[in-house]
């Protein structure tokens, strides 16, 4: 079940937000994790069984660091064991197949016989669930947040629905008290429907028409296509990307804020950044801050000299890569920004603050949608195809009907919407309606306050409705995030 379908936005979510709005407190946090459980359940009903043991297992290993407490030796043991049990069972269910095909790869030159291994199924999500359990087991240790001692509220906390398939991950110690006690006003609801309803928009409306062009692109031999379809494919999966996921992240932000969870923002406008250190600071957020609390600074950050610095900052990368998919696309990508960062440090960045803004924002652009060729490509051959033939500018012309019958008004509407909004118009275009409101001191205050309710609620209502006709008519709607 994803959010942006029929069932789940006229059955799922009305059921459950009329259910938990009708029982008692004490029931709200179980009939949400029952909830959690039974979406997750609607698409890997053979895995629900697995996350609830990762939550069991989880919860009993917290308790036992916290019987530890007064025996540092011990607690990091009992630390180790529960984190690399995380680990096993993320590395199986992600890494099997793809650890056995590269070493099937090399036996033969050994004289070994190759490893028959059925294919092993990616669960959906496992990897952000995963990384919300390690972040648990870490955060009590370091003494950031209390044992959970309730088992239902670090299993709502693992598999809250909101966040449990698409992200963004969500710090236990950002969250424990919320999980105890938390209130929803009129405003937060208000809130939570209209940054669900704008994520919905960003994912029908921008993702899915750019996605319809990017994956019919990237489905076709590079070496029959001109530059021009090229250059407009890497174009439509950097903006499919950015909507797509921001899109979810929104709706994530949205839905927890209605069931009374403050989840912190996971993106901010990553495509107006000036450098891919920038980059970094406004994508997938969460993500990024993770593997910088967990990873970078435990192994040194930038305190040890800058050869370590340079070593941890291209580790994290590559980590960052793999946790994104099991593919040596998705590693030669984490490695990519890994570099790109080291250069930055090494005095690209310097260079690159005595150019004009512009030309700052170009050259990001210019390294962010390279990368997301390798991202997006099936295989590193392919990736490198499609790179090679950008600069080839002799192809013979195209013709796909398929192909041009997606390129419409509704698709360049969509395109022209993508690029201007993904940098922070719409937070101007609001200010500057403010503005203008507040300077008509001749207008009554009522009616004031009615346009500054009524313009948005319709505005809401023609999304939600425009959306729907959408998917109910079949539009193209692609889940990005079967891979991670």
């Amino acid at each position: 079940m994803i959010f942006s379908s029929i069932l789940f936005l006229y059955l799922f979510l009305p059921t459950v937000f009329i259910l938990y709005y009708s029982v008692g407190r004490r029931l709200r946090n179980p009939l949400l994790l029952v909830a959690s459980l039974f979406f997750y359940a609607w698409g890997e009903l053979g895995y629900v069984l697995l996350m609830m043991l990762s939550i069991v297992g989880n919860w009993l290993t917290g308790l036992w660091i916290d019987h530890t407490k007064s025996r540092p030796k011990a607690g990091r043991l009992v630390l180790a064991f529960g984190v690399t049990l995380n680990l096993v069972l993320l590395g199986f269910y992600k890494y099997a197949n793809f650890f056995v095909e590269n070493l099937n790869g090399i036996l033969p030159s050994f004289s070994l016989d190759t490893i028959q291994l059925d294919p092993v199924h990616l669960p959906i999500g496992i990897s952000f669930f995963t990384f919300h359990a390690i972040s648990y087991l870490i955060d009590i240790y370091r003494g950031k947040a209390e044992v959970q001692r309730r088992l239902d509220r670090l299993g709502l906390y693992i598999s809250f629905f909101p966040q449990l398939v698409a992200g963004p991950i969500i710090r236990y110690s950002h969250v424990a008290d919320q999980l105890a006690r938390r209130s929803v006003t009129v405003l937060d609801l208000q809130y939570g429907i209209q940054r669900f309803v704008i994520g919905l928009g960003k994912k029908i409306l921008i993702a899915n028409a750019m996605g319809a062009v990017a994956d019919h692109v990237f489905s076709l031999s590079s070496q029959t296509l001109p530059a021009s379809l090229l250059w407009l494919g890497m174009l439509t999966y950097t903006l499919q990307i950015y909507y797509d996921f921001s899109g979810y992240s929104d709706m994530a932000i949205g839905l927890a804020r209605m069931f009374g969870f403050r989840f912190r923002e996971n993106f901010n406008y990553p495509y107006s950044a000036v450098s891919i250190q920038d980059f970094w600071r406004r994508w997938h957020i969460s993500l990024s801050s993770w593997f910088r609390d967990y990873l970078y600074i435990p192994l040194g950050g930038n305190r040890k000299g800058a050869a370590r610095t340079y070593f941890n900052m291209l580790t994290v990368f590559f980590l960052c890569g793999l946790w994104h998919g099991a593919s040596w696309t998705f590693i030669v990508w984490g490695l990519y920004h890994g570099l790109f960062l080291v250069l930055e440090r090494l005095g690209l960045g310097a260079l690159l603050e005595r150019l004009p803004r512009l030309a700052q924002n170009a050259y990001a652009w210019m390294v962010i949608m390279v990368g997301w060729v390798f991202f997006r490509a099936e295989s590193l051959p392919k990736a490198l195809e499609f790179l090679g033939g950008l600069v080839r500018f002799d192809a013979t012309p195209y013709l796909d009907a398929q192909l041009f019958g997606a390129l419409n008004m509704g698709f360049f509407i969509a395109l022209f919407a993508g690029i201007i909004f993904a940098f922070p118009v719409a937070p101007a275009l609001a200010g500057l309606f403010q503005r203008l409101l507040d300077a008509k001191r001749g207008v009554s205050q009522g009616l004031l306050i009615s346009v500054k309710t009524l313009l948005p609620t319709a505005w809401m209502a023609f999304l939600i409705v425009y959306c729907s006709a959408q998917l109910i008519n079949g539009t193209y709607n692609p889940f990005l995030y079967f891979r991670f």
